[in-house]
C-alpha cells in the first residue's frame, strides 16, 4: 500500500470514497491533522477619504478649491434636483391621473430644469464655501481632540500645542483668540484660521502665497500668511517650500561642489627631474610688429608641477603643428616629459576671444599621437574644469601681469618678444616657494631656479670654489649635493604647505543619475542656463563623483560638479 497506494486510486474518481469532513469528533484530537482557521479581517484605510485624495492629487491650491466647489455645486445641485422631483411628482399626481401621462411629464420638466442648472459657473461665494471646506478638514484632521473639547465649552490644556493661542471656534473653524480683538486690523488678520505644518493643504497655501508674491523670500510670505492662517512653526515650513522651489533654484540655487581632493601624486614626489611632470597652456595673443603691418603671436607655457618652475615658448599660430613644435623646443631644452596634463583643447579657458577659438581648431588626437612614442603620457583635463589646472592658471595670471608692465601696450618684435619671455620667465623662477624670513641669518627662501639654476638668481656671480673644485668628479659631486639639498629642502619647508585645504573642506552629496542640473555658463545670464539631466556619474577612486555626463535636449555633456547647479534630486525608490 505504502508503494502503490489505495487501491481506489485504480477506479475512477466518480467511485473514490467520499472525504471525511475534518469536522468530525474523531478527527479533533487527531495529532496529524492540522486545525484550519479562516479569519476575516477588514483594513481601514483613512487616506482613501475623497478629500484626501483631492489634496494629494492637486499640485495648485486654486484647482483644489475650484475641485472642491465643483463637487460642493454638484452635490447641492443634485439634491435641489431631488427635492424638485418630489414636489413635481406630487403636484402632478393631482392634476394628472393617468401614470403614463404623469412619468411623461415629469421627464419633460426634469429635462429643462437640468438644462438650466448644467450652464451655472462657479462663483466666488462657491470658491469662498470650499476653502472653509478644505480648512476645516484639515482642521479636523490635525486637531480633532482640541475641538472636541472646544465644543463642549472646555478650555485647552497646557499640553496642548495651540494653548497659547488661546483657539476658539467660529462657524466650525477653528481659529486664534488671541489678544488683537479691539485692533483695526481685518477680521481675518486678528482670528486667523488655525493649520498645522503637517497638513498636505499647507503646502498648496504657502506655494500658492511664495508664487503670488513674485518668488519673495521668507519673510515676506511669512507676513503675507499672516493675513489670513496660523501655521505654529510656520518658518520651518516656509523654509521647506522655498528651498524646494525649481524657479528659486534656478535663479538663487548654489553651484554644485565636492571636498577638494587629495593632490595627484605627479605633484608630490621629489628627487625627479625638472618638469618631469608638466603642465602646458596658452597665453595672448600678442600683436608684434612685422613690417609695416602686425602679427600675432601666442605664449606656451608649460609649468613643472612638482617644482612649480616655468619655461614660456613663443608660437607663430596656434595650428596643431606650431603647438607639437613648441613641445619638442621644450623637451629638446628641459629634458624628457613623463606626464603632460592641459585643459581640455575645446575648452580652454581664456579671456581672449581669438585664443578661444583658435585652439579649438586643435588636433587633440594628432598632438597625442605624435607624443607617445616620446613616451609622454598627455592627460587632458575635464571640460569647464579649469580649477583642475590651477597650478599654470596661477601662473598665466603672474606671467600676464608682468607682461603688462614690461610692453605697457606697445607693439614689440619678434627678436623683442623672444627676449621679454625670457626675462619673465627667469622672473617667475626666482620667486620663492616658501615664506620670506626678516631674520637675516636665516638661509634664503626656496625658489625653483636653486634647482634650475644652482642659485636663486642667474645674474648671481659665481661662487668662490678652492683649486681642487677644478676636478671633473669633484665638481659633479658637488651639484649632487646642492641637488640633494634642495629636494631635502623641499620636502620640509614647501611641501607641508600644501596640506590644507584652502577651500570645499567638507564632504558634500554625489550627484546622481536622474538628478535635473542647470549647466553653469558664465558667458550668459543665469536665466538662458541650459537645463540637462544627469544620464552617468565618473567617481574617482575614492568613491565621489566630481564629473558627471549630462543629457541636454541637444546632445550629451561632460561637465566638473562645480559648473553644475541641482535643480531637482532624482527620485529614488524605497
Amino acid at each position: 500500500m505504502w508503494i502503490n497506494g489505495p487501491n481506489f486510486l485504480l477506479k475512477d474518481e466518480s467511485d473514490w470514497p467520499e472525504q471525511l469532513d475534518r469536522k468530525e469528533g474523531s478527527l479533533l484530537n487527531d495529532p496529524e491533522v492540522k486545525n484550519k482557521v479562516t479569519v476575516n479581517t477588514i483594513k481601514v484605510c483613512e487616506d482613501m477619504e475623497p478629500m484626501n485624495e483631492l489634496i494629494n492629487y492637486h499640485s495648485s491650491w486654486h484647482k483644489l478649491k475650484r475641485s472642491v466647489a465643483w463637487i460642493l455645486k454638484v452635490k447641492e445641485t443634485l439634491w435641489k434636483l431631488k427635492e424638485e422631483r418630489k414636489e413635481l411628482s406630487r403636484a402632478i399626481s393631482q392634476t394628472e391621473k393617468d401614470p403614463d401621462k404623469q412619468k411623461l411629464k415629469l421627464e419633460q420638466h426634469m429635462k429643462k430644469v437640468k438644462g438650466t442648472i448644467g450652464k451655472k459657473s462657479l462663483t466666488l461665494d462657491d470658491l469662498v464655501t470650499a476653502e472653509s471646506e478644505i480648512i476645516q478638514f484639515s482642521q479636523k484632521q490635525q486637531f480633532g481632540e482640541d475641538i472636541k473639547i472646544l465644543q463642549k465649552g472646555r478650555q485647552l490644556g497646557r499640553s496642548s500645542q495651540l494653548f497659547k493661542l488661546d483657539p476658539v471656534l467660529q462657524d466650525s473653524t477653528l481659529r486664534v483668540g488671541g489678544r488683537l480683538n479691539k485692533s483695526a486690523m481685518p477680521e481675518n488678520a486678528k482670528h486667523p484660521a488655525i493649520l498645522s505644518k503637517h497638513s498636505g493643504v499647507v503646502t498648496l497655501i504657502l506655494r500658492d502665497i511664495h508664487q503670488r508674491t513674485g518668488h519673495c523670500g521668507h519673510s515676506y510670505v511669512l507676513a503675507q500668511l499672516r493675513r489670513k492662517y496660523w501655521i505654529p512653526q510656520a518658518n520651518s515650513a516656509i523654509r521647506k517650500i522655498i528651498s524646494k522651489c525649481t524657479t528659486c533654484r534656478r535663479i538663487n540655487g548654489k553651484v554644485g561642489e565636492q571636498k577638494m581632493a587629495c593632490l595627484p601624486e605627479d605633484r608630490l614626489l621629489p628627487d625627479k627631474p625638472p618638469f618631469t611632470n608638466t603642465g602646458v597652456d596658452f597665453f595672448g595673443p600678442f600683436n608684434v610688429k612685422r613690417g609695416r603691418g602686425t602679427v600675432k603671436r601666442y605664449g606656451v607655457m608649460f609649468t613643472c608641477l612638482t617644482l612649480r618652475a616655468v619655461h614660456i615658448e613663443v608660437a607663430d599660430s596656434l595650428d596643431t603643428d606650431s603647438c607639437i613644435n613648441a613641445i619638442r623646443r621644450f623637451i629638446s631644452r628641459r629634458g624628457q616629459v613623463t606626464i603632460m596634463r592641459s585643459d581640455n583643447g575645446t575648452h580652454f579657458v581664456s579671456s581672449e576671444r581669438e585664443l578661444r577659438e583658435a585652439i579649438q581648431q586643435l588636433d587633440n588626437g594628432k598632438i597625442e599621437r605624435d607624443l607617445q612614442p616620446k613616451g609622454i603620457k598627455w592627460i587632458f583635463n575635464s571640460p569647464a574644469a579649469s580649477h583642475q589646472g590651477g597650478v599654470w592658471e596661477r601662473q598665466i595670471r603672474t606671467v600676464r601681469r608682468i607682461l603688462n608692465s614690461l610692453l605697457k601696450e606697445q607693439a614689440a618684435n619678434d627678436d623683442c618678444l623672444h627676449t621679454i619671455m625670457c626675462e619673465v620667465e627667469s622672473i617667475i623662477n626666482g620667486r620663492p616657494l616658501t615664506s620670506v624670513s626678516d631674520d637675516v641669518n636665516d638661509v634664503e627662501p626656496l625658489t625653483p631656479n636653486h634647482l634650475l639654476l644652482l642659485r636663486c638668481q642667474p645674474s648671481m656671480p659665481p661662487g668662490i670654489f678652492s683649486k681642487d673644485d677644478t676636478h671633473t668628479r669633484r665638481r659633479w659631486k658637488q651639484v649632487q649635493y646642492l641637488v640633494d639639498l634642495f629636494w631635502t629642502r623641499w620636502t620640509r619647508e614647501y611641501l607641508p604647505l600644501l596640506q590644507e585645504r584652502q577651500k570645499w573642506l567638507k564632504p558634500r552629496r554625489n550627484f546622481t543619475t536622474g538628478d535635473v542640473v542647470l549647466l553653469v555658463d558664465s558667458s550668459s545670464p543665469r536665466n538662458s542656463w541650459l537645463m540637462g539631466k544627469v544620464v552617468e556619474t565618473l567617481p574617482d577612486a575614492s568613491g565621489t563623483v566630481r564629473r558627471v555626463k549630462i543629457k541636454t535636449r541637444t546632445s550629451t555633456l561632460e561637465r566638473p560638479v562645480n559648473k553644475l547647479c541641482l535643480l531637482e534630486e532624482a527620485i529614488t525608490e524605497e
